[in-house]
């Protein structure tokens, strides 16, 4: 009967892991709504990249990272991080990006790197997560990168949703 009271007091709470590779990173401008707990509860597990190589570009004229998931093998591997997220976050996530709308959430296969803490992932291990991710074959002329970095040397400014004009 303690496991029952337990339970109804401390409902288990989904979770998920997801990778993220461009502007949701460490360091990166929109890092701190990975780390704010009103979204809900995002741990980093370790850095890792993707098994398979994708085109991830900077488009738009808010220049945003995308990875692009119609072209497995083509693009570079692609370096970032896996999070274990609840539910809450992982709610806020798919509103943040727009999903289904703007961005798909999908499954992805990942070569875990290194990582931190008592809960880390094993280098060299395989690991499945969700990215949110697009489809536009227009975008594979663009040139492609394996680790977005919204500071780097490509000279191009991202901007952060609150400051972008309404379309």
């Amino acid at each position: 009967i303690t496991d029952l009271i337990i339970s109804v007091v401390c409902p288990l709470v989904h979770m998920a892991r997801v990778f993220v590779y461009g502007t949701l990173k460490k360091g990166q401008p929109n890092y701190f709504r990975m780390e704010n707990t009103s979204n809900g509860q995002a741990e980093f597990l370790a850095h890792a990249r993707t098994v398979e190589p994708y085109p991830l570009v900077i488009t738009t004229k808010y220049n945003i990272p995308f990875l692009l998931l119609n072209e497995p093998g083509t693009g570079q591997r692609v370096y970032g991080e896996i999070y274990h997220i609840d539910q809450k976050m992982l709610d806020f996530l798919d509103w943040f990006e727009g999903c289904p709308e703007r961005y798909q959430r999908t499954k992805i296969q990942l070569e875990v790197q290194d990582g931190e803490g008592e809960n880390t992932l094993k280098p060299g291990i395989i690991e499945e997560a969700f990215v949110y991710s697009r489809r536009e074959p227009e975008w594979l002329q663009n040139q492609t990168y394996e680790s977005y970095d919204a500071f780097g040397d490509h000279g191009l400014k991202y901007v952060l949703p609150e400051d972008r004009s309404p379309e």
